[in-house]
């Protein structure tokens, strides 16, 4: 019976989880901030993991790639935090990624409700022309009724 999940994903869960408990508690540098884990991907081998990560309020690209730098640094620092959490023959080596798609996917959520704001701009303007303009035929007659 083939299992559901193979180790190198429970390995990847578990050290989302380990990460996401040990840097706000163990790294102190301010350019860090806040992180966001979205995902760790390790490889087959476990000997390699790639942590896609994403910071809270950082202003611009460069201080993020910056912080991701710091976190690269200090990589083989949480790495002995992991080997003593979790019960493995080598823990993997530590790869910090900025991850530009949750920004990008506001920016295109943002842009899709603005377009969807727009069309129902139009559609409610069309709407309101289409009425006005069916008035003025009943006007015209009703005033050349009123002449006669």
């Amino acid at each position: 019976m083939p299992r559901e999940f193979t180790r190198s994903d429970r390995v990847s869960d578990a050290i989302q989880r380990l990460l996401g408990q040990i840097i706000p508690r163990e790294i102190r540098d301010p350019r860090i901030g806040m992180v966001n884990i979205n995902a760790v991907t390790v490889t087959r081998d476990m000997a390699y993991a790639k942590v896609y990560i994403t910071f809270v309020g950082a202003e611009t690209e460069a201080e993020s790639v910056a912080a991701a730098s710091v976190l690269n640094k200090a990589s083989g620092f949480l790495r002995t935090f992991i080997a003593k959490e979790l019960i493995m023959r080598s823990v993997p080596k530590l790869q910090f990624i900025y991850d530009k798609t949750a920004i990008r996917g506001q920016e295109l959520t943002y842009l899709i409700n603005r377009a969807l704001a727009e069309d129902s701009q139009h559609v409610h303007d069309d709407e309101v022309g289409e009425s006005d303009t069916g008035d003025q035929p009943n006007s015209d007659s009703d005033s050349d009724n009123g002449k006669d």
